[in-house]
């Protein structure tokens, strides 16, 4: 084994959602770690299913589609254009 090409590997808290704690062993800098998940919150545990969307994601994503399957096409737009010409051209 090579010497000195190992991280620092130190004690450190780990404190869970829930507020328990205990001491582990890692390379983590720092410390302590807090978790925002765990046995009593994630949704694996519990059964409910949580849907989380703190980016907006599927409202982007639906604002996007929404708005390309609702745009006329070249072809409407056109079409649309020649029978305008016409009717103008009538009166």
């Amino acid at each position: 084994m090579k010497k000195d090409i190992h991280p620092d590997y130190h004690t450190m808290t780990v404190t869970l959602a829930d507020g328990t704690s205990f001491e582990t062993k890692s390379t983590m800098s720092g410390g302590t770690y807090s978790s925002e998940v765990d046995s009593t919150n994630h949704p694996f545990y519990t059964g409910k299913r949580q849907f989380v969307d703190t980016a907006g994601r599927v409202e982007k994503f639906n604002r996007r589609y929404r708005k390309a399957s609702t745009e006329p096409t070249e072809e409407t737009e056109t079409a649309e254009t020649t029978e305008a010409e016409k009717t103008e051209g009538t009166e």
